[in-house]
């Protein structure tokens, strides 16, 4: 027994109680480096890497070549979230030296002066489509920078998109979140059908209060008033579709909800529903004529249509770019090294252990479609004659500072998922759920934004702690479906403070050194969601 303030607690007590600590450790002082002390990301999350190495080789006791693997496979990690930012990076260089931002800037303010419809149109309609067709990030990378380009200040650009793009989540990337990050726990598809309608419910009953929330960390309560109808029909124009489709199918309600709702909302701010009437914001600029703005246009039609056309299974194009059939393998010293025909390179038995990683070159929302798009298009604007590598330099460049953030992030989620069921992820989850026993439901969408916030990603949200509130369910007798739906939230709306996305759509909006500022901002509505949550699990 040990006596701490005259309480006595026998060591296996105290373990569990060091467990706990030292597991939560690390994100209380990244919080406080980043949120109290604003130290930049590329210093603060390698430094919290190098605490996480040090407490599971000291503390816990990891097997040193488990925990070096760590280090490999969170560099190879890496690749995908940082060739995805310096994909958009280029994207939107390239936009700007064609003058197609420009072009696109004049027939946005043609279609509507009214920023707060230009903030919907783009931020969050557009943005929701781009969800449900590709995930990874990608809806803020594109629409931040064109939001910017229209007038709106940067770091309130970042806040507001990466807050609208947590209610498509669930369905995002033709719908991975769910079939795939549900698809280890043995679920029927009607059960899996079900948690992704009831998740939908818990999303459209979010889109009263969040978009709201977003909105007003851009404009004044007085702007967002004036132009409430117009919020709400474009809010819902998504969001309804999204949850009616969800009933049949849990691969595209984000996309086709998406796409119905940008349809609509363009044509609601034509027509000025729900505008207010006179908004003298933005001065009204020369009109674009129809050949231009096709133009202009050309290379965002291309990247949605790449992005449905290889997202979409039933197409084909999916499975030939994410086959498994090998083009040659070799070891390396360190890991072996395996490479398939769609030329996804994968490492594993990384030093002897069981970790591996993979980078999937072609599926990865990279090189394709961003760089493709500049190659293809190049030679329709005269201003990228010669200068297409000297714009790669120039974004290679720009994304040196979020690689080493990133480094660093994703490094420290590989080492707290490190030991299985023993990881420092799970430890803090099976912690959460056994201080709230039976009233777990009202808390376990937060479980799954702890998820989201150490992985940046919705589907491994699930894939990790899937089981965990699988588990929790069997054992309290709560319905498994409603707890995996409000996983299922959770993972989404985590994706508003994820370290990644952060970080991502900071790179493209050339905000730097911020992090810890929007991660504090973003926090609010994502708290908020949990309780939104939490009412609605009581209803179901």
């Amino acid at each position: 027994m040990i006596q701490i303030f005259g309480l006595k607690i026998n060591r296996e007590e105290m373990k569990k109680i060091m467990d706990i600590f030292l597991s939560v450790l690390p994100i209380v002082v990244l919080i406080f480096l980043m949120i109290k002390l604003r130290v930049a990301a590329n210093y603060a999350l390698p430094a919290i890497a190098g605490l996480v190495y040090l407490i599971l080789l000291v503390y816990f006791k990891t097997d040193f070549a488990l925990l070096n693997s760590g280090l490999v496979t969170g560099f190879w990690a890496t690749l995908t979230p940082i060739t995805v930012i310096m994909g958009a990076v280029l994207f939107n260089n390239f936009q700007q030296k064609t003058g197609n931002q420009s072009i696109i800037n004049r027939w946005m303010s043609g279609l509507t002066p009214n920023p707060v419809a230009q903030m919907m149109i783009i931020g969050y309609a557009f943005a929701f489509m781009v969800e449900g067709a590709s995930g990874f990030g990608t809806p803020a990378a594109i629409a931040a920078p064109i939001l910017i380009a229209l007038g709106f200040e940067p770091i309130k650009v970042v806040i507001a998109v990466l807050i609208f793009n947590s209610i498509p989540v669930s369905f995002g990337a033709v719908g991975t979140p769910t079939w795939f990050g549900f698809g280890a726990l043995g679920l029927t598809s009607q059960q899996i059908g079900e948690l992704g309608f009831k998740a939908s419910l818990v999303h459209l009953a979010a889109g009263l209060v969040i978009p709201i929330i977003a909105l007003r960390y851009v404009f004044s309560w007085k702007q967002i008033k004036e132009n409430l109808l117009f919020v709400y029909l474009t809010v819902f124009s998504c969001a309804l579709p999204m949850t009616l489709l969800a009933t049949i199918n849990y691969e595209f309600p984000s996309l086709i909800g998406g796409a119905i709702g940008f349809l609509i909302s363009i044509v609601l701010a034509k027509k000025k529903i729900g505008l207010s009437k006179f908004d003298t914001s933005i001065t009204e600029l020369e009109p674009v004529n129809l050949n231009e703005l096709f133009r202009a246009l050309l290379p965002l039609i291309s990247l949605v249509l790449i992005l449905v056309v290889t997202r979409v299974p039933q197409l084909g194009i999916k499975a030939l770019m994410r086959t498994d059939s090998i083009l040659f393998k070799t070891n390396l010293g360190f890991a072996d090294l395996e490479v398939t025909k769609a030329l996804k390179i994968t490492l594993t038995n990384v030093f002897g252990t069981s970790s591996s990683e993979s980078f999937e070159l072609l599926y990865a929302p990279a090189f394709i479609p961003f760089f493709l798009i500049v190659f293809m298009l190049s030679w329709l604007y005269p201003s990228m004659k010669g200068n297409v590598w000297r714009t790669i330099g120039q974004t290679a460049h720009q994304v040196a500072e979020p690689f080493f953030a990133l480094l660093g992030g994703v490094t420290m989620v590989k080492f707290m998922l490190l030991n299985g069921d023993n990881s420092m992820v799970s430890i803090i989850g099976m912690s959460l759920a056994a201080a709230t026993g039976p009233y777990w439901g009202l808390f376990a969408s937060y479980l799954g934004a702890i998820g989201a916030f150490f992985s940046g990603s919705a589907t491994i949200s699930n894939l990790i702690f899937g089981g965990v509130q699988q588990s929790i369910a069997t054992q309290t007798g709560l319905n498994m479906t409603s707890i995996l739906a409000m996983q299922s939230v959770g993972g989404a709306m985590g994706n508003m403070t994820c370290i990644n996305n952060i970080i991502a759509a900071s790179s493209v909006s050339g905000v730097r050194r911020q992090e810890g500022y929007i991660m504090q901002k973003t926090a609010i509505p994502m708290f908020v969601y949990g309780i939104i949550a939490a009412l609605i699990g009581l209803l179901l």
